[in-house]
């Protein structure tokens, strides 16, 4: 692939500090070390404290849990991140760079092949996927969504270095004998968050919206537009793929925890749907007894969210592992949601019609 024209990528900054692979490996000694992934596939990473005064005793050791997933496509956690990287005849693409997993990524590339780092792809803007991204080589080509490089551009942020390569809709990224498609299909947990797919693969990448076996992260994965999110969904199973990396805890998905998980927020939305239309705002408002309207809708939107909980819990509680955990905060997002966005207002909504005076 051509190297990007200069003249787009100079900033005038002064240049960025960065370790390479091998000096970050010799010199780090703050790594997050996360046990009980067990097994054939469970690494253990020891991290020397060379040219660092921080005594034996500082430093630590840390589990990886590296799977091939064929042809040269490798899957990489730590049990709360995870990422993949694609060895290829003329250099490895690795995709996303969360700081707790990025020493892992050194080793686990130079495990499986000698080839060098050339691309870095940024799944999205946000720093627990992306901030290891400094410690690479500045040689590195950082591919993102032109979307993903304004919403870097707001932050002073050094871990985060700014893409050297950016585009708009999709992006056929190939390198040598192998390629991966980079897809932006709108806004869902981020404004950015990009559909990655490597083809001859049956591998999709899809961050921080499908949970594989877990109920979402807090606040539906803390989804910045949630009708984009719910779709992202229903794009993810128009791909053609087999296994799915999802960015978080320690197993890659399937098809069929995205169905899952859909059903999941589908029902999530009509619960709270239902709550919406139902509850009764002057019952609350009489119980309250109060003239301070932030105590009023306070029990009110409480009360929302409780019952689209509670409705929801009903069914998920022994299907989706922690759904105990988060439950009243998806709740309260979808109620929100279909407020604010979606307009279902229950007895706030407008009337039918104003009659004439």
């Amino acid at each position: 692939m051509p190297s990007p024209n200069p003249d787009e990528t100079d900033t005038g900054e002064a240049p960025r500090f960065r370790l390479n692979r091998r000096e970050w490996l010799a010199g780090s000694a703050a790594v997050l070390g996360l046990g009980g992934l067990g097994g054939a596939s469970a690494h253990s990473l020891s991290v020397s404290a060379q040219g660092f005064d921080i005594g034996a005793e500082s430093v630590q050791q840390q589990q990886y849990d590296l799977r091939d997933l064929g042809d040269g496509l490798y899957f990489l956690s730590d049990g709360a991140y995870q990422n993949m990287f694609l060895v290829t005849d003329e250099g490895v693409v690795v995709v996303d760079a969360p700081p707790s997993l990025v020493t892992s990524i050194f080793s686990a590339v130079d495990e499986v092949t000698d080839q060098p780092i050339t691309h870095l792809v940024y799944s999205h803007y946000h720093a627990d996927h992306i901030a290891g991204a400094s410690l690479f080589d500045d040689e590195v080509e950082i591919i993102a969504h032109e979307e993903t490089e304004r919403l870097l551009s707001q932050f002073d942020d050094p871990h985060r270095p700014a893409p050297t390569k950016t585009f708009t809709g999709s992006y056929n990224l190939e390198v040598g004998d192998q390629e991966l498609e980079l897809d932006y299909r709108g806004p869902n947990h981020t404004p950015d968050n990009l559909f990655i797919y490597a083809p001859d693969h049956a591998v999709l990448m899809l961050v921080d919206v499908v949970f594989p076996g877990w109920i979402p992260f807090k606040s539906l994965g803390l989804a910045q537009d949630i009708d984009g999110f719910i779709r992202a969904h229903e794009t993810a199973l128009r791909y053609d793929f087999e296994t799915l990396v999802a960015g978080h805890l320690g197993e890659p998905g399937t098809p069929e925890d995205v169905r899952t998980q859909l059903e999941f927020v589908t029902d999530l939305q009509a619960n709270s749907e239902a709550a919406i239309e139902s509850v009764d705002f002057q019952a609350i408002a009489q119980e309250a007894g109060t003239n301070n309207p932030w105590v009023l809708f306070d029990a009110y939107l409480n009360a929302l969210t409780e019952q689209a909980a509670e409705a929801t819990l009903e069914t998920w509680a022994g299907r989706l592992r922690g759904a105990e955990v988060f439950m009243e905060s998806h709740a309260e997002t979808m109620v929100e949601a279909l407020r604010v966005d979606n307009g279902v207002l229950g007895p706030f909504s407008p009337p039918e019609e104003v009659s004439d005076s």
